[in-house]
């Protein structure tokens, strides 16, 4: 299968590298040449430095009706925007990444039904582990390979951008929590006291993660 994800963020590196070392095609669109040319040297993949929701650069990642679109930026409406035009190109599946939720309805009107909601994502995982009694950092969702954890920052960690965490190899925060707020995780994204980090883990390093955040 071949895949294209529009955004370069750590969110959009891990859906990539994930998908090719299920050895699947991947080519990765994203305006700024800086960050494409960083994970050029850990991603065996395609890379389009342009505007993701322009038809010509849509047309270049495009090979045949079975490719699939992702679109994982920051603004819910370029994603949007750009999954509409990925499916004019030709791609057979089209799937926005959607934060703002009034846009979700829109979403359904222009039936794109295939949209990743992290926040929704997140607070499922965390009300199921209230629920069925069972430890938060597990997501209800992964029962292979991944796992989730919902971890409190240290002390030592406060003050430091999330960029500069010594994560074990297969570590990827995706979110970080302050009280009633989320935010998707960045690598300059500064972490404050009492904050909590969503961090998606290869299961067999889930052990070394929690101790590193051990207080």
């Amino acid at each position: 299968m071949r895949v294209t994800i529009l955004g370069a963020s750590r969110f959009g590196a891990a859906i990539a590298e994930r998908l090719i070392e299920d050895d699947h095609e991947v080519v990765l669109i994203d305006k700024e040449r800086a960050r494409l040319d960083k994970l050029s040297e850990r991603l065996d993949c395609g890379m389009i430095e342009g505007d993701g929701t322009m038809p010509s650069v849509l047309r270049d990642a495009h090979r045949s009706d079975e490719d699939v679109f992702i679109a994982v930026t920051n603004a819910s409406d370029d994603n949007i925007l750009a999954s509409l035009v990925a499916r004019s190109v030709g791609f057979a599946r089209v799937i926005p990444q959607i934060t703002a939720a009034e846009l979700l309805d829109v979403c359904h009107e222009l039936e794109l039904d295939d949209v990743i909601n992290p926040h929704a994502t997140v607070a499922e995982s965390i009300c199921a582990g209230l629920e069925d009694d069972t430890a938060l950092d597990q997501d209800a969702m992964l029962h292979n390979q991944l796992a989730m954890q919902r971890l409190h920052v240290p002390d030592r960690y406060v003050g430091k951008a999330i960029g500069e965490l010594d994560l074990p190899k297969h570590a990827r925060v995706v979110a970080v929590v302050r009280g009633e707020d989320e935010e998707f995780a960045e690598n300059d994204t500064v972490l404050s006291a009492d904050d909590c980090l969503i961090v998606a883990i290869k299961r067999i390093e889930a052990e070394a993660l929690a101790k590193r955040f051990a207080d």
